[in-house]
Formats: structure tokens, C-alpha cells, sequence
């Protein structure tokens, strides 16, 4: 019968040393196990929380998934333009009765400290759970904005932006009012489960008798690494979900991504706002269609991405290509069609969403889609034609259903020594 004893713990040198065949040239499989299993053995024994302190004695590095870091200081808040999260969860919360600016102030600088020392991998300020402790950054990004209702829980109508008015009611709209809106919101994303369960629990329990949490949705995305080479994520229609998003290397994305240095209100510079949509796929509708049926909606190969007038996913797409009966080749109610910037204005918005599931139905039906967010300097200019448009005819429109809905606005990135929403707060 094989060898179950338990291998001895070994120093770093000698998992090398056992590790390296005879030749000198890579590591074979058998020594490979056997360094996993004393590779666990000598973390154990130094007793080194990786994520918070340094360990002392060597330790396994990090993976590249766990050391990867976002920076809470910056001219914009993270969580906007880096690439999608493995792990994200959305939560809005409302000041609590009696709760006014300066306890919505000491809130943020709670918060705003608490994110700081996530995304370096550090403990909690106080009251750690330890959910994290073996666990480097993660790519953990924590991000906050402030809804309509806010400003007049603090006495602050006047520094109210006019690009936060309510959002107009859509066709598509089912909308649950106990699950959208709310005076802030949080946005908490990272490539580790653990890690962004761990900083949702912090802000949670930060919010203290200043805030009581409203709604909360949990989301996920394909982990770095699952695929041969970097592709556009797909969503849970099997689609390749945000082709034609504007990238930081064009010239004009910031113009329509954030507020400039000297847009109004001043509070706002180099912010953005982020439109939050839970949107239900009716997949069981969606995956009775045919493939072929199924590009049609979109107006792109499942496959690939690419437009149906040919090419790969990055080719222009011929909207007056036509086939041998004369028809359009994309079809004239093609959810691609229809949102192209060009179609529409020029509107343009940062898509950066998250796919869901909650379970089923008790008929069985899944209760899975998209919490899909998307960033513009303007929801007005962004968002809002876009949806109109889409409300007059997309064919995606009879698969999806918009559940719950918000509008915040997101302050800039802090710099060293303050916290976010602070321009407004102390104004």
C-alpha cells in the first residue's frame, strides 16, 4: 500500500534542494508534490501572516494574484479604470436617523482609513477578523459614492450636482425600491473571495450607529490566469461582454470619463458617476434560441466577438453590409447596433460590471445576470441615451429585466492625509 506518513518540515534551502532534479533543468512532478506538502509544513511553523506583517523566516511568495496591489491615494478613486475583479460586492447604506454631515464626515474618514490599510493587505484598524490574514492585496479595490438623498440629510442641497437628478424611468424597468438608490454606496472588488468578504465585513462593521445598510449584491467575474491569453471577459449569456469600452490610452477618455480639475461642482474634480443596474437574465428564454438566433440579438459572434459584418473583435463594425437577400447582416434591432457611440451622440461610458447568481426560483428559474456598473462624466450624456435608445427597440430587451437601479456621484481620489468626500464635507 503507498507511503501515508506525514513528511518532515524542511527549511527553504532543502525544499529547493529536493526540488531540482538531477539535470539542473526545471522541476519534476514528483519532487514538485512533495515541495507543496513541506512548502505548508515551514509556512505553518513560522507562524508569518503574510498579508500583514513580514514573516520571520523565509516564506512562499505571494502568487501574482495575491500580490497584486491597487492605490487607495490617487487623482481618481480606484476601482474604476483597473481591469475587472475576480470577487466584487456593491452596497449602499443610509444615514442613520439623526445623522447629519459631521457624523456622515467622521464616517468617511473611517472609511477612507479602513480602505487605505485593505488594499495594502494590512489588518483592519481595529476589531480585525483575521478572514484575510493569510492573503496579500488581491488587486482588493474599495471605492465610495454619494446618492441624491444625501444632501439633504447633511443641509448640503446647494453643493448637489445637477448630473445626479434621478434617472428616468425606462420600458425595461421592474425596478425594487428597497434595492437601489441610497445616501452612499460602496463598491468593493478583488481577485480573492476572502479578501473582498473580508473588507465588505470591515465597512460593514465601520459604519457604526452612522449608517444602517440598505441593500448589498454580490457579484463575480472570471479569475485572472483561467484563460490562455487576456480576453474580454464573457457575461452569463455566454457573450463577450464590453468589446467596444473606452480605454485609458485614448485621448479623449477622460473627457468622458471624469469630471475635470475644473468642472462643477468643485467637490467633484476628477471624480465620476457611476450608473448601478441589477439586471436579471431570463436565460432559460435566452438558451432555448439557437446560436445563429443568439448573434442575431447581439449583432457579434458568440465565438469570438466579432461583428457579424466579419473581421475579429476589434473590426469596425459595417452597419450597411447587407447579405445576398439584401438585408442587413447586422440586424437593424442588434443590441451592438444600437449602443455604438456613433449612434448615439457620441455617448460614451466606462462599463465595468460583475455577473450574479442568487439562487432559484421555486419553479427552478435562476435568478442570475449582471450588476452592471458603468462610469461617465455625465449620466446625461452617458448613460441615459443610450438607455433611451435601447428602450425603443433593442432585441436583447424581451431576454433581461432591469431589477434595481442607482445613481451616485464619486468624489476624486484622495490625496495622502484625507479622505474621500472631504472637499464637500468641509466645504
Amino acid at each position: 500500500m503507498p507511503d501515508q506518513s506525514i513528511p518532515q518540515a524542511r527549511t527553504a534551502a532543502e525544499v529547493s534542494e529536493a526540488a531540482e532534479p538531477a539535470g539542473g533543468h526545471g522541476i519534476s512532478r514528483r519532487a514538485l508534490l512533495g515541495t507543496a506538502g513541506a512548502t505548508g509544513l515551514v509556512l505553518g511553523a513560522a507562524g508569518g501572516a503574510v498579508g500583514y506583517t513580514a514573516a520571520p523566516a523565509p516564506a512562499t511568495p505571494l502568487t501574482s494574484v495575491g500580490s497584486d496591489r491597487a492605490m487607495f491615494h490617487g487623482k481618481h478613486q480606484p476601482g474604476i479604470t483597473e481591469g475587472l475583479q475576480a470577487r466584487g460586492h456593491l452596497v449602499a447604506f443610509d444615514l442613520a436617523a439623526g445623522a447629519g454631515r459631521k457624523e456622515a464626515a467622521a464616517l468617511l474618514r473611517r472609511w477612507s482609513t479602513a480602505a487605505e490599510r485593505l488594499m495594502a493587505g494590512e489588518a483592519a484598524p481595529h476589531d480585525d477578523t483575521d478572514v484575510a490574514r493569510d492573503a496579500g492585496p488581491s488587486s482588493l479595490t474599495i471605492t465610495f459614492g454619494i446618492g441624491h438623498s444625501f444632501f439633504g440629510k447633511t443641509g448640503l442641497e446647494k453643493q448637489r450636482p445637477s448630473a445626479l437628478d434621478p434617472l428616468p424611468d425606462f420600458s425595461s424597468d421592474h425596478l425594487d425600491k428597497a434595492r437601489s438608490d441610497g445616501d452612499l454606496w460602496v463598491q468593493i472588488g478583488a481577485n480573492d473571495a476572502l479578501v473582498a468578504f473580508h473588507a465588505l465585513r470591515a465597512i460593514q462593521k465601520d459604519a457604526g450607529g452612522a449608517a444602517r445598510l440598505r441593500w448589498q449584491m454580490n457579484g463575480f467575474n472570471r479569475t485572472p490566469g483561467a484563460t490562455a491569453h487576456p480576453m474580454t471577459a464573457r457575461n452569463l449569456m455566454g457573450q463577450l461582454d464590453g468589446t467596444r469600452n473606452p480605454k485609458p490610452a485614448d485621448a479623449d477618455f477622460d473627457r468622458r470619463i471624469f469630471v475635470p480639475a475644473s468642472g462643477e461642482p468643485a467637490w467633484m474634480a476628477n471624480g465620476s458617476y457611476a450608473v448601478v443596474r441589477r439586471i436579471r437574465m431570463l436565460l432559460d428564454d435566452w438558451e432555448k434560441l439557437s446560436v445563429p438566433a443568439q448573434e442575431a440579438v447581439i449583432g457579434r459572434r458568440k465565438s469570438n466577438g466579432a461583428p457579424l459584418s466579419g473581421g475579429d473583435e476589434t473590426t469596425p463594425m459595417d452597419l450597411e453590409k447587407t447579405d445576398a437577400k439584401g438585408e442587413y447582416v447586422v440586424p437593424l434591432n442588434a443590441h451592438a447596433r444600437i449602443t455604438r457611440p456613433d449612434k448615439n451622440g457620441g455617448a460614451a461610458m466606462l462599463r465595468r460590471p460583475f455577473s450574479y447568481h442568487d439562487g432559484f426560483d421555486a419553479d427552478g428559474t435562476p435568478d442570475a445576470g449582471l450588476l452592471f456598473v458603468c462610469w461617465q462624466a455625465d449620466p446625461l450624456r452617458g448613460f441615459v441615451p443610450v438607455q433611451r435608445k435601447l428602450d425603443r427597440g433593442d432585441a436583447l430587451s424581451q431576454y433581461i429585466r432591469h431589477e434595481a437601479s442607482g445613481l451616485f456621484a464619486v468624489p476624486g481620489g484622495a490625496a495622502k492625509g484625507e479622505y474621500v468626500g472631504q472637499r464637500l464635507l468641509e466645504s
